[in-house]
């Protein structure tokens, strides 16, 4: 039986923890290697700690950075769609990309539908020479009002959620969602796109290119005298050591400024919850509401089986959790209409490995890692990804299994229309006391009486 959290009092949980290492989820969505998002805010701090922020500014710029990509989920199976391309790989291309149109046209030649039959490919690239500043004000827009929102949702201030809005203007104002110019773009967001500027290009091609990149878009991209800034706080080994450390995680958190660390209870925890919820929900449009459904399922289940409020309640955090892992699976195994090749469905099997990874890094999560890991193991073996048996595998991962299928087979997927109720139960049945529990399934049916009952 796993051991729960939320039975334990909630001291000194810092939520600088838990966003670092949820923000490793979305380096996954981008593409990136992981602790992107914490050496933007290593750099990002040294800056904002250089032009003399405040100690309040610090924390909200500290915050910026970790979740700068908060709605980089939104925008993936668009980009699937209009460049026929994998979202994560193209992402991360993107990011190191130049200024020059020839650099540009370049990348939209090599980057759209790279194994698409020629026509298409051809066509895809029309369509996006044709309307390649609608595109992208329309994937920017997605990304950064969605970013924002979450973020407010997640109770940050709105300086951190102007941050993440306009993070892709530029000083010069040929930046996007709103063209800002000057001091009008809102520091953090400077800060912010000027760090990950940093790190793309480091990881990419070293310091060199990456000092280069940073001034040659001084005046254009950045203001001259942050550019300045950064160049004073860069000229150590140090700077550049810290980004290769492995280890930055633990910087990162002991960065946060000592005056405004803030420490969550459980009502918060659960707005973190549900706010990456819905960073994982938007992933895929065949999936929106799935793991908030999840969890209303998972707490039908739960209730008819005896489960204490309490127990209910972190179990509601497993289940709105339990597909963190699907960030880091690219949207055309996601959202392809038809079977998967032996390949895709390996990556595919990935994903709960990535969402226990994920949750296992923190102590307020660790307990519901075994189901983020196990949501798609079966009683008789015959799933995956350790192929656990009977009672290898938790009353609590049995319940978001059996909430999990039962969701999938009543909404659309890119391969079929969505099920009728019954017409799934029926399914659910068929693997009853082999890969499902039974008791698992009566409680589910229980619970939807009880809803339907309730409605009329």
């Amino acid at each position: 039986m796993l051991f729960s959290m939320s039975q334990l009092t909630l001291r000194n949980l810092r939520l600088a923890e838990i966003i670092g290492a949820l923000s490793h989820a979305l380096d996954m969505t981008e593409g990136q290697s992981q602790g992107h998002s914490e050496r933007c805010c290593w750099i990002g701090l040294q800056l904002g700690e250089g032009i003399g922020m405040s100690t309040t500014e610090l924390s909200d710029l500290y915050y910026t950075l970790l979740l700068k990509d908060l709605g980089c989920s939104s925008t993936a199976a668009r980009v699937c769609e209009l460049y026929l391309s994998d979202d994560r790989s193209f992402k991360k291309d993107f990011k190191t990309l130049g200024t020059s149109l020839p650099q540009i046209l370049r990348f939209i030649v090599s980057h759209t539908g790279p194994s698409a039959p020629l026509a298409k490919r051809l066509a895809a690239m029309v369509n996006t020479l044709k309307h390649g500043g609608d595109i992208a004000q329309e994937l920017i827009e997605a990304r950064c009002y969605r970013g924002a929102d979450i973020a407010r949702q997640m109770r940050f201030s709105e300086r951190v959620c102007l941050g993440i809005t306009h993070l892709d203007e530029h000083w010069d104002g040929s930046g996007r969602p709103d063209a800002l110019i000057g001091r009008a773009v809102p520091q953090e967001a400077q800060i912010a796109l000027l760090a990950q500027v940093v790190d793309v290009f480091f990881a990419e091609s070293g310091k060199d290119s990456a000092i280069a990149e940073i001034n040659r878009r001084s005046g254009v991209w950045f203001a001259p005298d942050l550019v300045e800034v950064f160049n004073a706080v860069s000229d150590s080994d140090e700077f550049w050591a810290t980004l290769a450390d492995p280890g930055i995680s633990r910087r990162i958190l002991d960065m946060e400024p000592v005056d405004e660390v803030r420490l969550i209870d459980e009502d918060y925890l659960d707005d973190i919850a549900l706010g990456f919820a819905k960073v994982i929900d938007a992933k895929s449009p065949f999936t929106g509401g799935h793991s908030e459904r999840v969890a209303v399922y998972a707490d039908h289940i739960a209730k008819n089986l005896g489960w204490t409020e309490d127990r209910r309640r972190w179990l509601n955090r497993a289940a709105l959790l339990h597909d963190i892992g699907k960030l880091g699976i690219s949207n055309t195994i996601l959202d392809k209409p038809d079977k998967l090749s032996d390949d895709e469905f390996a990556t595919i099997k990935l994903h709960p490995v990535f969402s226990g990874d994920i949750l296992s890094q923190l102590s307020c999560f660790a307990d519901i890692a075994e189901i983020g890991r196990g949501h798609h193991e079966k009683l008789n073996g015959t799933g995956y990804p350790m192929r656990l048996k009977g009672e290898q595998i938790s009353q609590a991962t049995r319940i978001v299994t059996v909430a999990d299928i039962f969701d999938a087979l009543t909404a659309d997927r890119p391969y079929r229309k969505a099920m009728a109720t019954g017409d799934a139960l029926a399914i659910l049945n068929k693997d009853r006391d082999i890969g499902l529990d039974g008791r698992c399934i009566d409680a589910l049916v229980t619970g939807l009486e009880q809803t339907i009952a309730i409605a009329a």
